[in-house]
């Protein structure tokens, strides 16, 4: 098996440098939060109110969901390289169109094209796994999403001061520019990972019953996504609470949002260190328990009258940190049903989490007035960690049950 970090940088006919797969991965994350301390500006730009502009969030979202259905079983076939080129070439042309956006209908439509951009996060995991095996690829995708994790630590902070400084659209001439810069860093270092298959793309979804009929798969995608909603809760959540509720100017709104990324740098540290000893389902089932113990001190320490910026925000590293042991380790569980088809389980496990993030960010922006303050998101971001706990606690009694 290949060793990703040894792999000769910029030639395109050898398997992609581990330093390229963390900046696929990183522009889409890039792109879902830069703008975010912007997100009550925008509002006031484009004339509308704060439910309707946070749906920048939820229908990114929602259009990323539908995107990695496909985008995995189009790279199984076609190939991980060109499918890449494609979608940052898109993503590039949607960025524009977001600049150019003077009405919010029109701002919101391209800003789902936006989306497309997610196939680096899918992407990047299949071609980790197409290397090497299940146990290896754990550790390798966490050591390649706690490179990622920087940039929603470093993202906002720069949003903040370039939508202060210079407006919102500053936020998205920076993507735009990023975006040029990924597009020839793909065409020069990412050589083809994956064996072209034949048949069309629908004979590649035809093959999506065989990862749908696997517990396994089930217990993995479902642990990974509430974990990842408690997540996406707090991002359809903490603009509104940062900025009406605890008063933050856009730049400390920007430094206070990246508290998360600083505990999934860490989670995915530990994910690359310890998943080969301890395993990938009792790695995800230690990730899922550290948020519930985080968000029920937290809001116990609301209740006790202690609602501030830092309580809030401070907290939110611990749930980034359990994130950060969940996501690596459950993603290389799902690529690891059915190797043969990871593309399509990186797809189809991505998609059912965006897309249920999708719904839960939405539904936390629904939430949220001045006079509930935090609360409602804090509970949401609860009931998501249980239900991620029984998830994995359902995949590891099936497993006993079978062994």
């Amino acid at each position: 098996m290949h060793e990703l970090s040894t792999r000769r940088f910029l030639n395109p006919s050898l398997p992609p440098h581990i330093s390229t797969l963390i900046v696929l991965a990183g522009i889409g994350a890039l792109s879902m939060n830069v703008f975010l301390p912007s997100l009550p500006k925008m509002t006031v730009y484009f004339h509308t109110d704060y439910r309707v502009m946070q749906l920048s969030v939820a229908l990114y979202l929602g259009v990323s969901a539908l995107v990695q259905i496909i985008v995995g079983p189009i790279s199984d076939r076609y190939g991980r390289r060109p499918v890449m080129l494609w979608s940052i070439g898109l993503f590039a042309l949607a960025t524009i169109g977001c600049l150019l956006s003077t009405n919010i209908l029109v701002f919101l439509f391209f800003r789902m094209c936006q989306a497309v951009i997610v196939s680096g996060l899918v992407l990047s995991r299949a071609a980790v796994r197409d290397m090497v095996p299940a146990a290896q690829a754990a550790s390798m995708i966490g050591y390649v999403t706690m490179g990622m994790s920087l940039v929603p630590m470093v993202g906002p902070v720069i949003g903040g001061v370039l939508g202060e400084t210079f407006g919102w659209q500053a936020n998205f001439w920076l993507l735009l520019v990023l975006g040029a810069a990924v597009f020839a860093l793909t065409w020069y270092d990412m050589g083809e990972t994956a064996t072209r298959r034949e048949g069309g793309l629908k004979s590649q979804l035809a093959e999506y019953p065989l990862l749908l009929k696997s517990h396994r798969f089930w217990g993995y995608s479902l642990s990974a996504a509430f974990a990842a909603g408690s997540f996406f809760a707090y991002l359809g959540g903490a603009p509104f609470i940062g900025s009406e509720i605890f008063h933050l100017s856009d730049t400390r709104l920007g430094v206070y949002f990246g508290a998360p990324a600083l505990g999934y740098l860490i989670g995915n540290f530990f994910s690359g260190r310890y998943s080969m000893r301890l395993g990938i389902t009792r790695m995800i089932l230690i990730g899922t328990i550290v948020p519930f113990v985080g968000l029920t001190i937290s809001i116990m320490l609301f209740n006790a009258g202690l609602a501030t910026a830092p309580v809030f925000f401070g907290f939110m590293s611990i749930v980034g940190l359990g994130n950060g042991l969940v996501m690596p380790n459950a993603n290389a569980g799902m690529l690891s049903v059915r190797p043969r088809l990871a593309g399509s389980a990186a797809g189809l496990g991505g998609a059912m989490i965006i897309g249920g993030g999708a719904a839960i960010s939405g539904f936390a922006g629904t939430l949220l007035k001045v006079e509930t303050g935090a609360a409602p998101v804090l509970w949401l971001m609860l009931a998501c960690s249980v239900l991620s706990i029984l998830a994995i606690v359902w995949v590891i009694r099936r497993d006993a049950t079978f062994t």
